[in-house]
């Protein structure tokens, strides 16, 4: 006797929600509404000078090296990259497979993310580095805010405990360190799975390194 009471309730909330967004909506329209041809002139500056903003930054990352994933040859260029970057990736490596499956993932990844530098360094050639940093599983990736490690995504552990983890996965674990710039949805969201074939199959036919 009492369902057809919930479902009156809920069917009241559902109407008010709706409501509620209704008005939302028609508060928005009528705001644009009262704008005047000043108002669009000022909207439209503000975008402009957005967007000017946006381009000056882009070419600054740019010519930081952001948009590529490249190596480091020596500890002191680590030191000067996460100084002239407020976010740095950094891949400890050295020449294994799990590294290689890595180094594909990031080198995609650097593309896709331009706000964020992505680099890699061989770590058994940067011992002090290493130790600093505590550098025991490899691959291992250094997440760099602001010249400091900020978090660390050590091994697979985190992305499946396989190497056939998707450059999403990786994606989302970078984006929730904030280390990259991500607003919900994955950058290849709009990409079917069902055309994206593995890292694992992808590097049977081509299984150097990414730089």
């Amino acid at each position: 006797m009492e369902h057809p009471k919930i479902q009156e309730i809920v069917e009241q909330q559902v109407l008010t929600v709706a409501k509620a967004m209704e008005d939302k909506l028609d508060d928005e329209i009528s705001a644009l509404d009262r704008l005047d041809l000043d108002d669009l002139e000022a909207l439209r500056e503000r975008r402009l000078q957005q967007m000017k903003k946006m381009a000056e930054k882009r070419s600054r990352w740019i010519s930081l090296g952001h948009g590529e994933y490249s190596e480091i040859p020596t500890e002191k260029e680590f030191f000067s990259v996460v100084k002239a970057s407020d976010r740095v990736v950094c891949h400890f490596y050295r020449d294994n497979w799990p590294c290689k499956v890595m180094d594909k993932h990031l080198s995609i990844l650097a593309k896709q993310h331009i706000e964020t530098r992505f680099v890699k360094i061989h770590a058994e050639k940067s011992p002090f580095l290493a130790e600093k940093l505590k550098i025991v599983v490899l691959p291992t990736l250094a997440l760099i805010k602001n010249a400091k490690v900020d978090d660390y995504v050590v091994g697979f552990d985190e992305l499946g405990r396989t190497d056939e983890f998707s450059t999403e996965d990786l994606e989302e674990r970078l984006a929730k360190a904030q280390v990259i710039f991500f607003e919900g949805e994955s950058s290849f969201a709009s990409k079917s799975r069902a055309q994206t074939r593995s890292v694992r199959q992808s590097s049977n036919a081509d299984s150097s390194d990414s730089d």
